[in-house]
Order: structure tokens, then sequence, then C-alpha cells
């Protein structure tokens, strides 16, 4: 099917706009996740074998989860677990609807399987996250598989007041999610990578806690952070992590950083503001994935993404020191079914050991 979907699907979409066809996709998915039967024949052609991780108090299915961005809004959550997704993370989602910035924003680097994307939190807004996920909830369409919510910051509102802005999105959303992440590091908002600083977000994790302990049995809270950190960056804020409890890091966001190329085409489309996915990202974010690890001797979940397109890509994600990988542009350039290969792929590695051996085994070392 991966060979179907690289050579009939995908050429055909890719003679569209890129944010075009992500956004017809995502209908059809959504319109899909309206029918049980639809769901039940696309779970039965998956076949995505179980590899159940048990972490942050929550049993996953299997490891690979899909990344923020690709469903902000929420509207195909059952299609994803009936792809065989362990989990999900849905958003980034703000307290304000907006927009987000103008068109074209997003961009395919063919050649080297990677996206630019400049977007800038386009989504409906908290508020109607909690209307959608609540119908999913009625209608008894809710994944059984762990639900997180990317928490970013409305572009209206000043750097000084994101610890509020950030709160009020996960009061609303809390009794929802089983998991949230506090998306500090997109490079699309204006000067929302500031807030990756230690006393900013030292202010933001404290704030986010105390609503967290208030709601009720806290759930895991983690922080998404940008690969462009330096490693005395990151190890601040690993210091911070742990000092507020936090359950885990996402590592890693897209970057802003270039590689060399020597085609004029790739080179054109490098010129491109916004952050870079995909292929490209795959070894700096392991680098990332490794140091965390190890700076906070195992004691922080770290959620692996960026450059995931294969299963050897995820193990060496997760022998670097991630409990969990996720996959937004492998999706793209490899289609639907790369979660039953990865998935796959990890169990044949695996041979039978405990996941937690797995887990920064080659960063132990």
């Amino acid at each position: 099917m991966s060979w179907f979907y690289r050579h009939v699907v995908r050429p055909v979409l890719f003679t569209q706009e890129s944010e075009s066809a992500h956004n017809r996709t995502l209908a059809a998915l959504a319109l899909a996740s309206r029918s049980r039967s639809v769901g039940r024949c696309v779970a039965a052609f998956a076949r995505v074998p179980n590899l159940p991780v048990q972490t942050m108090g929550l049993r996953f299915p299997n490891p690979v989860g899909l990344a923020a961005g690709m469903d902000k809004r929420a509207v195909a959550l059952p299609m994803w677990r009936a792809l065989g997704f362990g989990f999900s993370e849905l958003g980034g989602v703000t307290w304000h609807a907006q927009p987000g910035n103008p068109a074209p924003r997003m961009f395919r680097v063919i050649q080297e399987e990677a996206l630019i994307n400049r977007m800038g939190f386009n989504n409906s807004g908290a508020a109607a996250m909690v209307v959608q996920l609540q119908d999913w909830r009625r209608r008894g369409d809710w994944p059984d598989h762990p639900v997180g919510i990317n928490l970013g910051k409305s572009k209206v509102t000043p750097l000084a007041e994101a610890a509020t802005d950030y709160g009020l999105s996960l009061e609303a959303l809390w009794p929802l999610g089983d998991f949230f992440v506090v998306n500090v590091s997109s490079p699309n908002t204006p000067n929302l990578r500031q807030l990756q600083d230690r006393t900013a977000l030292d202010d933001i994790l404290a704030a986010l806690q105390e609503r967290n302990c208030r709601a009720g049995i806290p759930k895991p809270l983690l922080v998404k952070v940008a690969p462009d950190l330096s490693f005395e960056a990151l190890d601040e804020i690993v210091e911070v992590a742990l000092r507020r409890n936090l359950a885990g890091i996402v590592a890693t966001n897209t970057t802003i950083t270039r590689p060399k190329s020597n085609n004029p085409r790739t080179m054109k489309l490098y010129e491109e503001t916004g952050g870079l996915s995909g292929r490209p990202l795959r070894e700096r974010s392991t680098e990332v994935v490794r140091h965390l690890y190890r700076q906070s001797q195992g004691k922080l979940v770290l959620v692996g993404v960026g450059g995931v397109a294969s299963a050897a890509d995820a193990w060496e994600k997760v022998t670097a020191g991630a409990s969990l990988v996720q996959i937004y542009s492998g999706l793209v350039f490899q289609g639907p079914f790369l979660v039953r290969e990865i998935v796959r792929g990890l169990r044949e590695r695996l041979a039978g050991a405990p996941w937690e051996d797995a887990v920064g085994s080659e960063a132990r070392q």
C-alpha cells in the first residue's frame, strides 16, 4: 500500500498547492470519521499490531503518535485511531480564534522530503475545540488511545500575559484532554520563542500547574522545545521542567535553519520563511532527544518528533531516549500506512525485550 500511495496517490496530491491538499485530505478524513463502518474498515485494512507502552500514567496501544498541526480543530479524531496511531496530539489551539498568517504559507520540498510552514496557529479557538471534542464523546466515537492537546499563545495576547492566555485554554479543555503540551517554540508567532527563556517559561509553567492541580488530579503537562536552542538553553528548560513537575518534553518543533543543498529548486524553497520539518530535521531532533535524556537522567518522558519516516528513524529516537514518537511530514511523503510499518519495525527490533530497556539504550552507552 505504501508503494501505491507513493506512486499513484501522492503524485495526484502533489499537483495541488500544499495547504489545499492538506485541507482536502483532512476534510475527507473528517467525513470518514462520521461513519463507524468506514472506521472499522480502515482499521481492518491498516492492521497495526499492538505494542503497548505505559508512561505518564497513561496506556498507549503503541508508541507512534500523530504530531500537532495535522488536526488543529479535532475534526478527524476517530480516524487517527482507525489508522493505527497509538495517540494523537490535537491543535495547536489558542484561546482566541485566529486565521493565522497570510497564504501561501505551506511549501513542499519534495527532493528533501521536507515541509516548510508559516501557518501561525490558524485555528478556531479553544471554545470551538471544546464543542468539537464534546460532540465526539456524545456520539460515542472517542478513541481508545490517549488524546493530547497542544496549547499555543494567541497572537493578540502580549508576551507578558502569555500565562493567562495558555491557562484559559488549559482550563477550558482540561476535562477533555489526557495530556497537554505547552507550545512555546513555534517560529511562526512573533516573539513566541522568547517564552523558552528560563524565567518566562517558569512563570508560565507555574501558573499552568496551579490550574492543573486546581482542576482535579493533575494531568500530564509537557513543553515543546525548538531544535535551534543551544544545549545550555535546553539544560535550563530541563531544570524548569523538573522543578515544576512536568511529565516530559516534546522534542522538537520545526527549525528555522536550512541545510545546504546543490539543488537550485530546493535552495529557492529554503528562502521561504517558516519552520522546516521532515527529513532534514531528523538528525538534530535526535541530538536534542539524546541530550535531554542524559541531562534529565531519564526523569522526564521524551516525545521524539522530527524526520520520523521509517521504523529505523523511530528506533533512532527511542534508543536516544524517546518513550514515544510522533509523525507529520512522514505521513505526507510516505502515506497513511506508515504507522503500521513503523510499529512492525519496532516490534522486530525489540525482539521480545521490554520497551523500557530500549528507551535511551544508546544514550546510556
